[in-house]
Parts: C-alpha cells; structure tokens; sequence
C-alpha cells in the first residue's frame, strides 16, 4: 500500500493533494473535522447553531490558512485553502459557509495595496479574529447604491441601516458593511460585532444551510473609525470566481460526506427486497452502483474544484502585474464553465442516494435530507442561470466574463 495516512484523501482516491506539504498543513485540522462531523446530524436535528465549533476553528489557526506566517497564520496556498474547505465541508457544510466572507475579507486584505491597514488587518487575523458579511438589502434596493448609509461624525463616520444575508456575521468579531456616503459612494465600513448599535438577529429561515445565521443584521447610530471605510471598487479583481469557488469546494464536500454516510448505511443494512439480486444489500450490484455514482459525483465535483483553485492561484501571483486582468477573466471563466456541472452532480447524487437505502432513509433522525437541502441553497447563490450564457459568448464571440457584479432594482 502507498505510505499515505489512513485519513487522507489520497488514500480515500479522492485525489492527489494540492502541494507536496498539504498532508503536513492538514495533519492537525484532521481530528477536530472529525470531532465536527460527528456532531453534524444532532446540530441539523436540534437546529443549534455551530457557535462552539467555529470557536474551535478560530482556536486551531483555520481561519488565518492565507495569513502570511510572518502575521501568525499558515501562509496557506489558495489551492491549499480550498483543499481544506472541501474537508471541513466533508464534516458541516455550514461551517464552510459561515466562514465564506471571512476568507474573502482576508483575501482583499492580501491584495491590498494600503500597507498599513494590510499590516493592522493581518496582525487581526493571525491573531484568530474573524470577519462576517453585511452588505445584501432585501425590498427595493437599488443595484448601483446600498440604502443603508453612512454619515458624516466629525473625522469619522456614523452607520445607519438593516442588512439580510449576513452569513457567519453571528458569530464573528467584526462585520464588513456596505453603505452608501452622502455623496452617493459606495463603501465598506469594518465594525465589532459588539460595537454599541449592532445587533445581529437569527432569523434566517431558508431550508438549506440552516445553521449559518444568514439572517439579519442591523446598525443604529453606529460609530466607525475614518481608518475602517475604504471604496467598495478595491475589493479583489478575482472575488467573483474566489466566492463562487467557495460554494463549489462546499459541494465537493457535500459529496464527500454523503458519499461515506451512504456507503456505511448499505454497508450496515441486513433487510433487504425478496426482488432483489441478494440476500444482503451490501452484495446487491444494483445498489453498489447506485453507491458508485454517488461517490463518483463527489470525485468529480473534487477535482473540477482543484481546477478551479489552481486558476485562483494564478490570478492571485499576477496581482498588481500587467498579466492580472488576462489571469482574472480565465480564472473567473473556468469557475464559470465548472458551476453547473458540479451543481448539477451534487444536487442529482443527493436525491439518487435515497435508491440504495429503504423507506426508513427518510426518516427526520438520519437528517439524510440535509444533502440535498444544503446542495441545493448553494447552488442558488450567483444565479447558475447565467453562467452557462458567459461560457458560450466566450466561446462563439471572444466576449470576456463580466466584472463585479451588483443585485437590486434599477
């Protein structure tokens, strides 16, 4: 046998690891995947939200992976980075979703060309702090303006108004809020979750990804430092294909995940069908290759995600070069290209699953359901609608994928 750890995914044939010291980064984050996996199915049952765990994360060094290791963190590749999230992933989709915008802030903060907060911002996060989300409006909301606003206070500013889709920012020691200046500007402004005038509501109700506290948040007479408001434009040239990379890499995990569950219930199961092709289900070819198909979706959904990093990886090292904006607009296609076929094999296995098991698969304490539920919210994010569109006008017409993009009412 290869000399590979039990536990990793090579030795699983999920594939080769992104980099020669990937078995050695991963190697301490393995166990406490473990320890959240096994308490995925009581926390989706019990709806308790994954506060404890993600502590656990921020504790072990997993949120400050990109954090040079000058700054505390682990100077993690982005291939290396999506490596792991599909891991976690494996263990609790939500908690891969929680930490989304985190890792996309710490991202903008590499690409930063602004040394002193890029200095003050990756001193925070090596030391295990973390940021949320808050820039989504629901209603009326304009595409090209927030209505939530930011005022004047002297030197420094004052926040005003709600957000929704504030995913992880429950859990989180700072929010990054997007607001509009009197002067019609669009900014982030970074906050403390527990600054005075924040307040952070679980009120999300989707049917998947029922644990990231994707709810509201709102900010009354909040005050924020001249220092923590930068324009919304010097977000990070590739933070389209980077956030949507995310939800694939989540899938990948999912795959995983449901991939094992399914695998040990056939392996488990005594009852069987008089119609079916043995007396055990665990012998049944017919089953077994339902099984296959699950695990092969999960396979694919892998390696297209380790793809999709690598082109990361290449928009990342042409930052602040001539070569960038070439870099970003194949990145961004080839997460394009990848969306709807790796929706497409995780929602299709995570209904396919249920033809290897009985009736009593469905049952709410297996929480089976969940793979399918959390499969498909993700795929819901971006609209998957289009990208199949900007695949083929590159292909027929040339045309390069489009540049940050806005949601809202004209």
């Amino acid at each position: 046998m290869p000399a590979f750890t039990p536990d990793s995914p090579t030795a699983q044939a999920w594939g080769a690891p992104p980099s020669a010291r990937y078995e050695r980064l991963a190697a301490p984050f393995r166990p406490l995947f473990a320890r959240i996996g096994a308490g995925a199915v009581e926390r989706e049952v019990s709806r308790r939200l994954p506060a404890t765990e993600l502590g656990w994360l921020k504790d072990s060094g997993f949120t400050a992976l990109r954090v040079p290791v000058e700054f505390g963190g682990a100077g993690a590749s982005l291939a290396e980075l999506f490596a792991l999230l599909t891991e976690l992933g494996q263990a609790d989709s939500n908690l891969v979703q929680a930490l989304r915008s985190h890792f996309g802030f710490a991202e903008s903060i590499l690409n930063s060309r602004d040394v002193q907060r890029r200095e003050r911002w990756l001193e925070r996060l090596g030391r295990g702090e973390t940021v949320g989300p808050a820039n989504s409006e629901t209603g009326d909301a304009k595409r090209e303006a927030f209505s939530t606003r930011l005022l004047a206070d002297g030197a420094n500013w004052r926040l005003e108004g709600s957000k929704f889709y504030t995913t992880g920012a429950l859990f989180a020691d700072w929010i990054d809020v997007g607001a509009t200046t009197p002067d019609g500007a669009r900014v982030t402004a970074t906050v403390r979750r527990d600054a005075p005038g924040v307040e952070v509501v679980d009120d999300w109700n989707g049917f998947g990804q029922t644990l990231t506290a994707s709810g509201t948040a709102h900010f009354r007479e909040v005050a924020v430092k001249a220092d923590e408001v930068i324009d919304k434009d010097q977000r990070f040239a590739y933070s389209p294909a980077f956030y949507q990379l995310f939800h694939l890499a989540n899938l990948a995990g999912i795959g995983r995940a449901m991939s094992d569950e399914v695998a040990r219930a056939v392996a488990a199961r005594t009852r069987t069908f008089s119609i079916g092709n043995a007396d055990r289900v665990a012998q049944d070819p017919q089953i077994l290759a339902v099984v296959g198909q699950v695990r092969s979706a999960a396979y694919c959904a892998g390696a297209i995600a380790t793809q999709n990093a690598l082109a990361l990886e290449r928009a990342f090292e042409a930052r602040h070069s001539p070569e960038q904006e070439q870099a970003v607009a194949i990145a961004e296609l080839e997460v394009c290209q990848s969306l709807n076929v790796v929706s497409d094999l995780i929602i299709d296995a995570a209904g396919r699953l249920f033809d290897a098991l009985g009736a009593s698969a469905t049952l709410r304490p297996q929480a089976l359901d969940r793979f399918w539920r959390n499969a498909r919210t993700l795929a819901s994010h971006n609209p998957r609608v289009y990208k199949a569109r900007i695949v083929g006008d590159f292909a027929v017409n040339g045309t390069a994928p489009p540049e940050q993009w806005k949601i809202g009412t004209v």
